[in-house]
């Protein structure tokens, strides 16, 4: 582990504000979007994806004290796994037969999940909606692809984590993630009519 990173991870779980910052911001939008592309049907009616990635990193940031990370990157697979856990944990939680409907609460505007992204959203409205509009395609071509080629592409291509990282947190080789992410990226690229991107 860099020296820099293991300082800003001693330093945000004794409470340093500025440390915890630079450790969760830089991976929130990666985080959110990960979280879109996985919360789906009925959850995305019931759960905000911006309160999921802020439980996420709460509940990462209690966890800090007793793990250890050799790298940014083990960090990063860390969230992400538990981020992955999480929206199981929901959709657990939602389909439990007692759930009363009244007890549902309406779920933030989007407006409120813009605030998580913070200065991320400085977009111009005509942007900002043309790139409303290719996410929502980018989403939709996601959840057509197996469970298997969505993850490793997703956690390869968006949390940014290496092959043999992603091969050690799903327990399998290397060579099938390698397969699960040029075969994820070949099929998405055929559903949004592009040419296909290197594995």
């Amino acid at each position: 582990m860099s020296a820099e990173f293991e300082s800003r991870i001693h330093a945000a779980v004794s409470g340093d504000r500025r440390a915890h910052d630079e450790l969760f911001t830089r991976n929130l939008p990666a985080l959110v979007a990960f979280l879109r592309a996985k919360v789906g049907g009925e959850l995305s009616v019931r759960e905000s994806v911006g309160d999921l990635a802020q439980s996420v990193c709460r509940e990462v940031l209690l966890d800090l004290p007793r793990l250890e990370f050799r790298s940014e990157e083990q960090f990063r697979a860390y969230l992400f796994l538990q981020a992955s856990r999480k929206v199981v944990d929901r959709y657990r939680y939602h389909k439990q037969a007692m759930r009363d409907a009244a007890r549902v609460e309406p779920l933030p505007s989007e407006a409120d999940e813009a605030e998580v992204l913070g200065a991320y959203g400085g977009l111009t409205p005509s942007r900002a909606a043309g790139a409303k509009e290719e996410l929502t395609r980018v989403e939709a071509a996601l959840q057509l692809l197996p469970e298997a080629q969505r993850d490793a592409v997703l956690l390869s291509r968006l949390a940014g984590l290496g092959y043999e990282e992603i091969a050690r947190q799903r327990g399998i080789s290397e060579s099938a993630v390698r397969g699960l992410v040029a075969r994820g990226l070949a099929r998405l690229a055929g559903l949004l009519g592009q040419p296909p991107a290197g594995g």
